[in-house]
């Protein structure tokens, strides 16, 4: 099997990682149309950082790694735009993007592999504590999970990974590698 494959690509400046859940106003055409044939097919689609400095026209305005997303909740807004709720299933690598005609972006991907825990390395303290803090000190991220957890290293990784004003670069290269340790050492400075 294959490890390549096409995914409807969503260029975002907010990020969500594997575990992580997004709430999204849709309103361009080809965003809509991406969420309906998404939810027709029971798929999902890739969200990706922007890279402003990145040309629009050869598509670098799209940073490699993302993520890819299902839809696990709709609405229609008073607005009369759709929203989602988008939760994070797992990172992939963009290794080349086409255009569709009504500008939808489209990349042929490949899957980058979970990190994993390990039980010598699961002390996550004190970024466990502080984003507990986070959660309860404000409502609408903590609304967007029933079931916290917690107690899972890597969940707490990348919710930081999410939340923090890190700039895209480093993010970026930090879900390249192929553990969390960087990451978790990285995030530790930052995390007091």
């Amino acid at each position: 099997m294959s490890n390549s494959f096409e995914l409807p690509l969503f260029p975002l400046s907010a990020h969500v990682l594997p575990g992580g859940r997004l709430s999204l106003r849709i309103f361009e055409p080809r965003y809509v149309r991406m969420v309906k044939e998404a939810c027709a097919a029971q798929q999902g689609f890739g969200v990706c950082m922007l890279n402003a400095r990145g040309d629009k026209a050869r598509n670098e305005h799209i940073y490699p790694v993302g993520t890819y997303v299902e839809v696990i909740d709709f609405d229609l807004l008073e607005d009369g735009l759709l929203g989602i709720t988008v939760e994070g299933q797992r990172c992939f690598q963009v290794n080349n993007i086409e255009s569709q005609p009504d500008g939808l972006r489209v990349g042929q991907c490949e899957w980058l592999d979970n990190w994993q825990a390990t039980t010598t390395d699961m002390d996550v303290a004190p970024m466990d504590t502080r984003l507990r803090e986070i959660f309860d000190k404000y409502p609408e991220v903590n609304a967007l999970y029933q079931q916290p957890r917690f107690d899972d290293p890597i969940w707490i990784i990348y919710r930081w990974l999410e939340l923090l004003p890190v700039n895209t670069e480093t993010k970026q290269q930090l879900l390249q590698q192929k553990d969390y340790g960087t990451a978790l050492k990285f995030l530790s400075q930052l995390v007091q």
